[in-house]
């Protein structure tokens, strides 16, 4: 630990994030066995939820993976050159156009959501001359991407030629919400689905569906927040090992007397003398301002609260609750680790751990645990 904080230090970053790719890995065997009777793909969209596409989707695909989903082509066209020629790569927002062409030549998968989307993915399957792969996604009640069931009935009244369908997929609003009765209605209207498509697999279960029962499964199971280490439920015991962890450096450390105004705009006001930490990151670096009087740091088992506001570069902590040379310019403190998970410092900044995820910043030293061969 020492001689990684020395490097983060020498690097002049104000943090390091670890990211324990072993750990990553295992999830991925737990959602496999939870699951075991689907494939189980990865969804490793937005830069892998913040921690590293190339070596995450690495690591997936040594683990067993081949199947992965980003949402952008953007990042289909930057990933797809790191991936084996047996990978397939999805791209779930879907065919924008103009990236038809590159696609095709790719080898990159669209998931089709619009009849547009299926005119266009067709026209360039006649311009090849071949078929050409896709996945066709219906909404079954999220009322965001996919076919409403008057587009399926259209397209099945007169399906083009060329499009080798190779999922037909929808996507769970509520399965963070097990009792939440959408999912049951969402399953029903997937079924329907799979009726007038019966030999298409099928891929169904995020990371919440997967632990709701076996009826979620289906064919292939598309993880995303569990793979990284949140809770697939809310509100219940978290089946997933933390990947991620954040320690931030001390900048400085400071005594102040009784009605000293802390931060920006004063907004906590010392009622007695307190010992302060600044810390060398900020909302830039993917800490919420919502933390600003809110959330806490940990160090040696104590909890360290945040005090005033969260600003771009840097965060106060009172530190009265250490002895008084626990703590000195270049010392660490625990944003995401042991005592505090993503999801206790998402509930904290009143948001949810894909966001605390997908911000945090270039600025950290990162530090890759390998997988142990």
């Amino acid at each position: 630990m020492r001689d990684l904080n020395s490097q983060t230090l020498l690097s002049g970053a104000g943090g390091c994030l670890r990211i324990d790719l072993a750990a990553l890995a295992d999830n991925y065997a737990r959602l496999k066995q939870q699951a075991p009777h689907a494939v189980a793909g990865a969804v490793v969209k937005a830069n892998a939820y913040g921690l590293g596409v190339i070596p995450v989707t690495q690591t997936l695909y040594a683990a067993g993976c081949r199947e992965f989903f980003v949402a952008l082509a953007h990042e289909a066209f930057d990933l797809r050159p790191h991936l084996p020629a047996d990978a397939r790569l999805y791209v779930l927002n879907g065919l924008s156009p103009g990236a038809e062409g590159p696609c095709a030549e790719q080898d990159i998968i669209p998931v089709l959501n619009s009849a547009g989307h299926i005119t266009r993915w067709a026209d360039q399957a006649r311009a090849q001359g071949r078929p050409l792969p896709c996945a066709l996604q219906v909404d079954t009640g999220m009322s965001r991407l996919g076919l409403s069931p008057d587009e399926l009935d259209a397209f099945l009244a007169a399906p083009p030629q060329g499009l080798d369908i190779r999922l037909l997929m929808s996507h769970l609003a509520c399965a963070d919400e097990p009792d939440n009765p959408a999912n049951g209605y969402q399953l029903k209207a997937m079924q329907r689905a799979m009726e007038r498509l019966p030999n298409v697999p099928v891929s169904f279960a995020n990371s919440g569906g997967i632990f709701l029962n076996a009826d979620y499964h289906h064919d292939l199971i598309r993880p995303g927040i569990a793979l990284y280490g949140g809770a697939p439920h809310d509100g219940q015991p978290n089946p997933m090992q933390p990947v991620a962890r954040l320690d931030i450096a001390v900048t400085q450390t400071r005594t102040v007397p009784a009605g000293a105004h802390i931060g920006y705009g004063g907004t906590f006001i010392a009622e007695r003398e307190m010992r302060l930490a600044t810390l060398s990151a900020g909302y830039a670096d993917g800490l919420p301002r919502a933390l600003s009087n809110r959330g806490a740091a940990w160090f040696d088992g104590v909890r360290l609260p945040i005090l005033g506001r969260v600003s771009m570069d840097s965060m106060i902590i009172d530190i009265s609750a250490l002895k008084p040379d626990a703590l000195q310019a270049g010392s660490f403190v625990e944003l995401i680790g042991p005592h505090q998970s993503i999801d206790d410092l998402a509930r904290d900044a009143g948001t949810i751990s894909y966001e605390i995820l997908t911000q945090l910043g270039s600025r950290y030293f990162r530090h890759y645990i390998p997988v142990s061969s």
